[in-house]
């Protein structure tokens, strides 16, 4: 079954050496582990003394073994992973099963990879559109995603083994990490918690719902984030709640001459930051109350206000489009971006590896 795990990384400017570009390209391809060691040399010594020198041999296990030095178990598990992830076609001959390179080239293996993955990863994502409730209120605040690395698993649909079809899908995006059995059902029921929100939720509400820990939760959130299914965004709507317990907070810790120096109010127009602390001090101020005074305030500077007073500015969670069309189209997007990547870097390898 077909299994991949893109990942986006900076691109070897500049670089021709072959080590380097290849070494790239399996990491890309989730094929090797950023912490290198034996799995990383094993991966890369078959392709650097195997496959790229001789693409269309024919190799078996045996031979393989004899031009890198691995063992059978290593070989067969190094196999594997080139074949899920399509760079490498096998041909059983009586007991032997022989392996080439697609294509015969980097480049042409990459092309197929890439046609694949598309393929599978729009079937994929056709079951996720039908699962966002389309909304007209999520997307109203721009979300504040601040680069994160693209990062997602495109695996076709296989046997369910006990689990039901979101729960497939929820592992075969990534959302359970990198493993290929039925794990816990928290990605499951993120994935549907999510999908069904029309407001960024933050991790609090969500460990709650789930009845899951607040680490577990993050962890699902960040590989959702990562695959650019869901975004973060600021929830405007906190602002004044938050704005209100700080106020409570300063003003009984510190009195009125802090809040209107070090705490912010002083940077207000006068009839805003007077009716903040005459609230405070008479006790009057409640959460609709502070909203209203502070209206007329722009939000980037009542975000300043939060900070000054000790707050953080709220931040919550959302499906990163008003429907399901607009999730699988941003996500498409990546994806397709980081496949042109792979698929140029591919061709810089071949031209190095042909060049005198």
């Amino acid at each position: 079954m077909f299994s991949l795990r893109l990942t986006e990384r900076p691109m070897p400017t500049g670089s021709r050496d072959t080590g380097v570009l290849l070494d790239w390209l399996l990491d890309s391809m989730g094929l090797v582990r950023r912490s290198g060691g034996d799995e990383t040399g094993a991966l890369h010594r078959i392709m650097r003394d195997a496959f790229l020198p001789e693409p269309l041999r024919g190799w078996d296990s045996k031979e393989l073994g004899d031009q890198t030095g691995l063992s059978n178990t290593g070989i067969h598990h190094q196999m594997t992973k080139l074949r899920e992830c399509g760079l490498v076609a096998t041909q059983v001959d009586g007991k032997w099963h022989r392996h080439i390179l697609r294509g015969g080239s980097m480049t042409s293996a990459v092309t197929l990879v890439e046609s694949q993955a598309t393929a599978i990863l729009g079937l994929r994502l056709s079951e996720l559109a039908q699962m966002v409730e389309t909304s007209e209120t999520r997307m109203t605040i721009e979300a504040e995603d601040d680069g994160v690395p693209f990062s997602i698993r495109i695996a076709e649909q296989g046997p369910l083994e006990g689990e039901d079809r979101t729960s497939a899908l929820a592992r075969d995006l990534g959302i359970a990490g990198d493993s290929q059995k039925p794990s816990s059902e928290l990605p499951r029921d993120l994935m549907v918690e999510l999908c069904a929100g029309h407001q960024p939720i933050t991790l609090l509400a969500l460990s709650e719902r789930l009845t899951e820990s607040r680490g577990r939760v993050s962890t699902a959130v960040e590989r959702m984030r990562s695959a650019g299914l869901i975004e973060r965004a600021p929830m405007i709507d906190r602002i004044a709640q938050d704005i209100f317990s700080g106020l409570l907070r300063q003003f009984d810790a510190r009195g009125e001459d802090w809040l209107m120096s070090r705490g912010g109010l002083g940077r207000l127009e006068g009839p805003v930051s007077a009716a903040l602390v005459t609230g405070a001090s008479k006790g009057s101020l409640n959460i609709d109350r502070v909203r209203e005074i502070l209206s007329p305030v722009p939000i980037s500077d009542q975000r300043v206000l939060l900070n000054t007073l000790g707050g953080r500015m709220p931040y919550g969670f959302r499906m990163s489009g008003s429907d399901g069309a607009a999730v699988s189209a941003r996500v498409m997007r990546k994806a397709e971006q980081t496949l042109r990547r792979i698929r140029t870097v591919a061709s810089r390898l071949d031209e190095a590896l042909h060049s005198p």
